[in-house]
């Protein structure tokens, strides 16, 4: 029968951010046509699927990704087809991945115009974020062509000087101008001179292996920066977000300056709610080797805190896919080894577990942090909920179900996985992605290389900026 729908999941409970409906829903030609309630007839379709009562949520947006990202001597192992899939296996359906020039021969925009040809391999949604090490004044014009592509935020780090560190005059000009474009200013805020400072002392007592990383890289390290990069962002007028935010302390500075009016953003990742630096006392420390580390079981306990009560934004994955012989090599040295973790896959389990209970009570939280919010800030067209006209990228979850992580049963690419002996609640049993299953009771389909590049809004235009912070202007 012609003009049926494509898809029907039938009997769900359908979660936003803002609440949750029984609903049947309709899919046709990539997008969601319509919800019917539960009490109506299911409508037919080409394919019906029925929930029975399961949680329904948005497909993830991940905006913390690193794919096939070469930092020094080492390059992650992964590729787009690998880490587009593992995505998918994750409930994550568009991920958001950084041009970040590798060394001082490469522009921003060549990283960028890279990144865009590797991802015709994606099979999902794929933004990206610029990134910006050195000012030049050839900057503003790169930075005008990434915003004619769709690409309206950039990334600069504070800290791993000779490689990625931006000084105060580049972040403060980088913002000024993401002012004028209507952009987003990514930090990675850790003080690099304390940093140093902190690690050269622990080399000269013979302290710098991978088990002293906690140590070298302290939490008023992090909060110092933030609360610089808050000054310069009060200063320009700029919107600014915070990526893997490790401490309540970092996310307190952030919640101030948006009270005073600043369009700032927290992000967390799920191993700073999930584990804590006891972990660096374990068999392969090496698994869990990234920048900030792993904080104090009290810390952790209180990020948990300000996440469940919405003072962090947005959880991301902060994917970088190195393997265990790359992390050995120089876990010596911390100094030296290749610091991130491959995560993308386990996002939605991790946080899931720590945000909903067995009754799915939290959920709508979930979906904010998961899906919802990381859109919205980001300024991602048609993602991140569940209504008519929005893409149909969604999820189908029973909150009840626990599955053990097994690093080797995962399929990011990697050997091992920081979470491997967890036991995790929260796990995809089906994903729709533009409309199409690829992963069902069945297993995953491959849907091949059908992602496609998203170009996204300017910051003001596609945010919808909570009314408080709808005045926060320029100071300069």
């Amino acid at each position: 029968m012609e003009n049926l729908p494509d898809l029907v999941i039938s009997n769900a409970v359908v979660v936003n951010a803002d609440g949750r409906r029984n609903a049947h829903v309709v899919i046709h030609d990539g997008k969601i046509a319509d919800l019917v309630d539960v009490d109506h007839p299911v409508p037919p379709a080409d394919v019906t699927v029925d929930a029975g009562g399961r949680l329904l949520l948005p497909g993830g947006v991940d905006g913390h990704c690193h794919v096939a990202q070469v930092t020094g001597k080492f390059r992650t192992i992964d590729d787009y087809a690998v880490t587009s899939m593992a995505a998918l296996w994750g409930g994550t359906t568009t991920i958001l991945d950084f041009g970040i020039p590798r060394d001082s021969s490469e522009t921003p925009l060549e990283a960028t115009h890279n990144k865009i040809a590797l991802a015709r391999e994606s099979r999902c949604g794929v933004g990206l974020h610029g990134s910006v090490v050195n000012w030049d004044e050839t900057i503003p014009a790169q930075l005008e062509e990434l915003a004619s592509l769709g690409i309206r935020s950039v990334k600069m780090y504070t800290t791993n000087r000779g490689s990625t560190l931006a000084d105060n005059d580049t972040i403060l000009q980088v913002m000024k101008q993401m002012v004028r474009l209507d952009g987003l200013t990514y930090i990675h805020a850790e003080h690099d001179a304390i940093i140093v400072d902190c690690t050269e002392a622990h080399a000269t007592s013979g302290a710098i292996g991978i088990r002293h990383l906690h140590e070298t890289r302290p939490e008023l390290a992090e909060e110092v920066s933030v609360k610089e990069a808050l000054a310069m962002a009060e200063y320009t007028g700029a919107p600014v977000y915070f990526v893997h935010q490790s401490t309540p302390g970092a996310v307190d500075l952030v919640t101030a300056a948006r009270l005073r009016g600043i369009a700032a953003y927290s992000e967390t990742c799920p191993h700073y709610l999930a584990l804590d630096e006891s972990v660096y006392g374990e068999r392969f420390p090496e698994w869990y080797a990234c920048c900030p580390p792993m904080r104090s079981p009290e810390t952790v306990s209180a990020l948990r805190e300000r996440m469940l009560s919405g003072a962090v934004h947005t959880i991301s994955s902060d994917h970088s896919c190195y393997d265990l012989s790359q992390k050995l090599e120089r876990s010596d040295d911390i100094r030296q080894m290749p610091h991130g973790l491959p995560g993308v896959e386990t996002r939605m389990p991790v946080t899931f577990t720590e945000m909903v209970s067995p009754d799915g009570r939290g959920a709508e939280r979930f979906a904010e942090v998961f899906a919802a919010g990381p859109a919205r800030i980001n300024a991602v067209p048609g993602k991140g909920v569940i209504a008519p006209g929005y893409d149909a990228d969604l999820v189908l979850v029973d909150p009840a179900e626990v599955r053990t992580v097994s690093g080797a049963g995962l399929h990011m690419g990697t050997d091992f996985s920081p979470f491997d002996g967890k036991n995790l609640r929260g796990w995809p049993q089906l994903v729709v992605s533009a409309g199409r299953i690829v992963l069902d009771g069945n297993g995953f389909h491959d849907p091949g290389p059908v992602g496609r590049f998203i170009e996204r809004h300017g910051f003001r235009e596609g945010a919808g900026l909570p009314a408080e912070l709808e005045t926060a202007g320029s100071k300069s």
